[in-house]
């Protein structure tokens, strides 16, 4: 989730880079012996502690997820390791890595959404051939690419629909009734060039009305209808507080995180809703230790440990995520995910090489 504007909780509009952490370091060596292990993240620590210190980097994190800086702040000081967080919305990352895309400055990348990690993949930009040592769940197993360039970390779905039941009774039953003129002016949704969530739901639109340009007819229709656009979930989430607009479609862990703090909002999908998995992704031209970093940080993340820093770091936001590990329980606030029939999967590398030419289009024709 996006979180310069998209968490539930309050932030300041400008993110900030978060500094190194002030911790002992560890050798590059190590990292990799580390990383060997068969016996999982415990047997890690324990090689690392055991080692002399010597020709180590930093480990630079890019994330747009709520719980970063808990998780992030935790691993360093559990495994000695000094890490820079660049906390920031996924457009703006995505923006970094392009730019710097002959001398990168990232070292793993944790974002919501596969499609713009299948695009670096696609440019060779990812690691490939590795994956945590976990015992995934049928959501893990179902998000992993075949050449295992990216992993997994929880999935929401977009696009969750939020509103007021006191001032709108008779919600839609489905995504056409959206083009009446009962909600001509009345619906809001993120800016996909600035909210990582956002991308996906218009693929998933795209693929559920049978391709591009069906879905552009689509968002062209709704525009004309009125369509609200806001940078990222916070925003359109105001504009649904303020009365500007009656339903938001937003990622659902923005979405039912809004309803602890206020009853009367209630959230629902219409079929479809995208699976939208958060997902980790390690620089292929990173140096060797850093890369060996990235690999203990992604095994920490989908340990138990990591897991509940996870689910605690945000709680009104991006911790409500349903888990892609096995024995990982999703938090109970959170509603059972929707029947399956509802749900639906885009392939993406089929939408991520579409990422930039749709969001082109979105921004000259829809948002502007």
């Amino acid at each position: 989730m996006e979180n310069a504007y998209g968490s539930t909780r309050p932030r300041r509009p400008g993110r900030r880079r978060v500094a190194p952490t002030a911790v002992a370091v560890t050798t590059a060596g190590a990292l990799v012996a580390a990383m060997a292990s068969t016996a999982g993240v415990a047997a890690a620590s324990s090689t690392h502690r055991s080692t002399a210190r010597a020709n180590v980097v930093p480990l630079v994190v890019y994330s747009a997820q709520g719980y970063d800086k808990l998780v992030t702040t935790t691993f360093a000081k559990k495994y000695h390791i000094p890490v820079q967080l660049d906390d920031n919305s996924t457009g703006p990352l995505l923006t970094q890595i392009e730019a710097s895309k002959n001398n990168p400055k990232w070292g793993l990348l944790w974002v919501d959404g596969p499609t713009a990690f299948a695009a670096l993949d696609q440019q060779g930009m990812l690691l490939r051939n590795w994956e945590p040592n976990v015992k995934w769940n049928a959501l893990g197993t179902q998000s992993i690419p075949k050449d295992k360039s990216f992993t997994p970390s929880g999935v929401t779905l977009v696009a969750a629909i939020i509103y007021d039941s006191t001032k709108v009774k008779h919600p839609p039953t489905s995504w056409q009734q959206l083009l009446s003129p009962a909600w001509k002016g009345k619906v809001g949704m993120n800016d996909p060039s600035q909210s990582g969530p956002t991308y996906p739901l218009i693929a998933g639109m795209m693929q559920y009305f049978g391709g591009v340009s069906q879905g552009e007819a689509y968002f062209s229709k709704l525009k004309a209808n009125g369509l609200v656009i806001n940078p990222t979930n916070g925003p359109t989430l105001a504009a649904l507080g303020s009365g500007q607009i009656q339903l938001a479609l937003v990622q659902s862990s923005a979405a039912v995180g809004a309803t602890f703090s206020d009853k009367n909002l209630k959230v629902m999908y219409l079929k479809p809703a995208t699976l939208l998995p958060g997902v980790m992704g390690i620089d292929s031209k990173a140096p060797k230790a850093e890369q060996a970093e990235a690999k203990l940080f992604e095994q920490y993340v989908l340990s138990p440990a990591g897991q509940k820093e996870m689910q605690f770091g945000d709680p009104t936001g991006d911790s409500l995520y349903y888990p892609v590990v096995q024995g990982v329980a999703p938090r109970k606030a959170l509603p059972p995910l929707p029947a399956a029939s509802v749900l639906l999967t885009i392939d993406p590398y089929t939408w991520g090489a579409r990422e930039n030419a749709v969001n082109s289009w979105f921004t000259a024709n829809i948002v502007q």
